[in-house]
């Protein structure tokens, strides 16, 4: 029974390597693919957001979180369930606005960065940009609009990886005309 138990543990973390090989993969053929960093980048986004519009769905089924009544909750519902739930980390949230619409994900660990070292040829790609794009993908299919960004990123020197979230709006559902 008790090897089980630790088959268990075992397995999650030859998943979790799994995943962070196959995503370096996909990173480097993204760097062979495109002429520079900022496209790599742009693409990052792209397929992170394709990734959270269609994951926003899984999100809710199985967590069975409500609506959140304000970019506070908001916050919370990310850090300690999605987070922990896709990833297995809990970032804590901090740098908060004086307007209380914006705030800092700071990941002390983040699980697509191990087995990483960036080259000097790219000192601008922003490696777990998908991240940002899963982020805004998500929030946009329950009606938020933001901006996510790296702000700092231990792949570039910096102590932890600190991901900056804004709320720009609200997204008003609009029905085409005739239907309500």
């Amino acid at each position: 029974m008790s090897r089980q138990a630790g088959r268990g543990t075992e397995s999650k973390k030859m998943n979790s390597e799994l995943f962070t090989l196959t995503y370096g993969a996909l990173v480097t053929q993204l760097c062979k693919d495109y002429e520079n960093d900022e496209d790599v980048n742009k693409q990052l986004d792209k397929m992170g957001y394709n990734i959270g519009v269609r994951l926003i769905e899984d999100f809710l089924a199985r967590s069975n979180v409500g609506r959140c009544h304000d970019f506070r909750e908001t916050a919370d519902v990310i850090s300690k369930i999605a987070f922990k739930m896709y990833l297995g980390i809990t970032p804590s949230v901090t740098n908060w606005s004086p307007g209380g619409d914006e705030f800092s994900l700071i990941l002390e660990n983040n699980p697509l960065v191990d087995f990483v070292e960036l080259p000097d040829n790219h000192s601008s790609l922003i490696y777990s940009n998908l991240l940002c794009g899963v982020l805004r993908g998500a929030l946009e299919m329950v009606q938020m609009a933001v901006d996510v960004k790296f702000v700092q990123d231990t792949l570039k020197g910096d102590s932890v990886t600190e991901i900056r979230m804004k709320f720009i709006r609200r997204i008003e559902d609009n029905l085409p005309a005739g239907e309500e």
